[in-house]
């Protein structure tokens, strides 16, 4: 990869076990949680007898290895170090196989090291890697913590938690998992656990502790390979309306010491298909868009599936949640469901239908029928990891995003139902999309003054790209109606689609070929990435021309790192500058509008997991870390595919 990432993921496993290098060379600083916190995981390497520091930011004053190589793929990082006349190479694999629910939710990450002589000598090397308490609490010295060495066929453990196990009591965007039992382990070797002095302190807000209860693991490094893992059992892992649920791995009330002996068994079969994975998706994504293109998504992949986890409820049921990092931490949320679901229709559509089904249980509540009596979508379903009803905005009505949300969630239930080409999901509900639809024929051809997903730049009436959010989701019901057979009511609502996009490009016009932020405000501009599903679905409502002169006036408005989102502010977000990309008429226009986003987390000063919203004319963050809407850069892959079309 020749993309220098802000920040390099190591293991990326849901919201909560995350760890991340936010420098260019591993030993640079401190690994950390995606929320910049520390999470301190250390390797030392011991070769002819002398210690060299290759991973994190030494306790001891020791020599570091030199760093010779860094490649990131979808589902590996490797790096690669020199020291002592070998060359030692570290393998980071999460492998997040989104068709097989079994690795997909197991919460085992792997590191594996091997060597190779540099000099033509025989050597001896070891590896000692040592996991900090930080992985399960809350911050460093919250509490004691238990620890514990389990063997068990051949594989050595060590299992570490807080003393007090207060299950799923907590729930918030900056926190750290303070429940369930972290696990460090190996094959032969030993382990140890060690109170190591902290001489430095990075970013934490709690404690003045100078000592860490670590696990320590310790073993010889063969030329062929070896093998360690990081485990994390959260014992449960969400609260659903009332109720705790597991995930899919301990369904069956699993054991986590018995799956760790598993992933040491299927390593090679498992990396065997991560490998492939990564390599398809680099050279679909190449040939889609370019280079840049591709690495952008080798490096989202994992982020995105790290920023959910997947339950099932008491029917066992697949529920697909989010966590909206660093913006509240509200769950499920339909406009970060929203632009993620690209990456989900191209390798699991099921994923996207346990995104909607909180929405739609929410949306049949009492709480929102009768009690607050919304005739829209909600906003979001919890805050992580409490699904138990909307909390964005207090409930307040105008705090809401009433044609965002209605338009987001048929736009979805539209995309899934071609995607997996099951429309049986769409019909269960079409009583609440028949009446978000509704709402968009009545209030989404001027919309009031209310918030639309980019809430950050405020409320705004007569919003342009908003009433296209309300033509795609009247196209996406269109659509539904088309896959259940009702072609009449299919016809109509096309024809109206239309009606409103010719409306919308004569009220929308600045008169120059470009077109407005708002309504009533000549001489603006904004992206108009939310008619991109037109074009996906190939119903053609919107005039190409319309399109095409309106891209041409981006050419104007691009910054160093990318189109800012409009005119008020110099700033952009990742997935809209990539929808609106997409919407153009070849690969070269696409990567005009894509590549600057490569050079701006390429050159970013913001250290953190990729930022969906940034300065365009500095490449720095502006707000947001770690979130799943980039899922929503794989849009122009799933446009290559061809998959999203429909006959009308």
């Amino acid at each position: 990869m020749k993309l220098r990432a802000p920040s390099v993921p190591l293991i990326t496993v849901d919201p909560y076990f995350s760890v991340w290098s936010p420098a260019d060379r591993l030993t640079d600083t401190t690994t950390e949680h995606w929320t910049g916190k520390p999470n301190t995981i250390t390797g030392v390497a011991t070769i002819d007898g002398k210690e060299y520091s290759f991973l994190g930011k030494p306790f001891r004053n020791i020599e570091k290895m030199e760093q010779i190589s860094l490649s990131i793929t979808a589902l590996y990082t490797e790096y690669k170090f020199s020291a002592g006349g070998v060359e030692l190479t570290a393998n980071f694999c999460t492998p997040l196989l989104p068709d097989d629910y079994y690795y997909f939710t197991r919460p085992i990450s792997y590191l594996k090291l091997s060597y190779k002589s540099l000099d033509g000598a025989s050597h001896k090397v070891s590896a000692k890697i040592a996991v900090s308490e930080e992985l399960c609490l809350d911050w460093r010295g919250q509490m004691p913590v238990t620890t514990e060495i389990i063997e068990k066929d051949g594989v050595k453990m060590g299992k570490m938690g807080g003393v007090e196990q207060r299950v799923l009591a907590r729930r918030g965007d900056d926190i750290r998992i303070d429940w369930g039992y972290v696990y460090l382990a190996t094959k032969g070797g030993k382990l140890s656990v060690e109170e190591i002095p902290f001489p430095f302190r990075e970013r934490e807000r709690h404690s003045d502790s100078i000592y860490m209860t670590c696990i320590v693991a310790e073993n010889t490094v063969s030329k062929t390979g070896t093998l360690f893992a990081f485990a994390y059992d959260d014992i449960e892992s969400m609260v659903y309306f009332g109720e705790h649920l597991k995930t899919w791995w301990n369904k069956d009330s699993q054991k986590i010491e018995d799956e760790i002996v598993n992933a040491f068994a299927d390593y090679k079969d498992v990396y065997t298909k991560a490998v492939a994975f990564g390599k398809k998706m680099y050279a679909d994504a190449q040939k889609a868009g370019g280079e840049k293109y591709a690495e952008l998504l080798q490096l989202a992949y994992r982020q995105v599936c790290a920023a959910h986890k997947l339950v099932l409820d008491k029917d066992g049921t697949i529920l697909y949640i989010s966590k909206e990092c660093h913006s509240n931490g509200c769950a499920a949320t339909v406009d970060v469901s929203y632009p993620s679901i690209p990456m989900f229709l191209l390798y699991n559509p099921e994923l996207v239908a346990g995104m909607m089904r909180p929405i739609y249980k929410y949306s049949r509540s009492d709480e929102w029928t009768k009690v607050l009596k919304y005739d829209f979508a909600p906003h979001d379903a919890g805050q992580y990891p409490h699904v138990n009803g909307q909390v964005y905005a207090g409930n307040n009505r105008d705090g809401q995003m009433p044609v965002e949300e209605c338009g987001n969630m048929i736009v979805m239930a539209a995309a899934h139902a071609v995607a997996s080409g099951d429309v049986s999901f769409a019909k269960e509900n079409l009583d609440l999309l028949e009446l978000w639809a509704n709402y968009l024929l009545k209030y989404g051809a001027d919309p009031e003054n209310q918030l639309c997903t980019d809430d950050f730049a405020g409320h705004l009436a007569h919003n342009c790209n908003l009433s296209l959010k309300a033509i795609s989701g009247i196209i996406g019901l269109a659509i539904i109606y088309k896959m259940m057979g009702n072609k009449a009511k299919c016809d109509e609502l096309i024809a109206k689609a239309k009606e409103l996009s010719l409306d919308w490009a004569k009220r929308a016009s600045n008169g120059d070929g470009s077109y407005r932020l708002a309504f009533d405000r000549p001489g603006t501009f904004s992206m108009k990435y939310n008619i991109v599903w037109d074009k996906l679905f190939g119903t053609g409502v919107m005039p190409r021309e319309v399109i095409d002169s309106e891209l041409e006036s981006y050419k104007s408005r691009m910054q160093p790192y990318g189109l800012p989102l409009d005119n008020r502010r110099p700033y952009t977000k990742s997935d809209w500058l990539i929808w609106t990309a997409t919407l153009a008429k070849d690969k070269a226009g696409f990567m005009a509008i894509a590549d600057p986003l490569w050079t701006a987390y390429n050159f970013s000063e913001t250290r953190c997991p990729m930022t969906d919203w940034y300065w365009t004319v500095t490449a720095h963050q502006a707000g947001f870390r770690h979130r799943s809407v980039q899922g929503g850069l794989f849009i122009k892959l799933l446009e290559a595919t061809g998959k999203m079309k429909v006959e009308l």
